[in-house]
């Protein structure tokens, strides 16, 4: 049986860094390239209005996207995509996989379902996002909680 690597301190957050800089950077040279369009071509309020509304409505659709992650703490696990937010126990929590393909984290649930964790992504950087997907299998089989579920079923 293999051994866990250490058990990472609480609370720690997974995030993919690489891709929330680079959403970021875009959504904000977005913006500014079609506000300086509006003032270079002497638009008048409405039409310069609508590129700035353009601007902040793509910034916004990318700072969505780039506020993914997995927060963990003594009391369980947060996993924040795209468009939700849901807490879990540690006990509602019985696997965590990151397999050759998979454009995320999965994590098995105790209800049958699978539930996706962007927050811990391969994409851009694939030695880190498995590191993670470890480290966040690691504190699952490690809590007690999650050990106390698992001997009674």
């Amino acid at each position: 049986m293999s051994e866990l690597p250490d058990r990472p301190a609480l609370p720690v957050t997974f995030r993919p860094g690489h891709t929330r800089v680079i959403l970021l950077t875009a959504g904000a040279a977005i913006f500014l390239v079609l506000s300086g369009v509006a003032v270079l071509l002497g638009l008048g309020p409405g039409e310069g209005f609508s590129f700035f509304l353009t601007g902040a409505l793509v910034f916004w659709a990318l700072a969505q996207i780039s506020r993914v992650r997995v927060v963990a703490d003594e009391s369980g696990v947060t996993v924040v995509n795209i468009l939700s937010k849901r807490r879990l126990a540690w006990e509602e929590i019985l696997r965590v996989n990151l397999r050759t393909g998979d454009p995320w984290v999965f994590l098995d649930l105790s209800d049958g379902t699978s539930l996706p964790a962007l927050g811990i992504q391969p994409g851009l950087a694939k030695q880190r996002a498995i590191a993670d997907a470890l480290a966040l299998r690691t504190l699952v089989e490690s809590h007690p909680a999650t050990r106390k579920g698992q001997d009674q079923g």
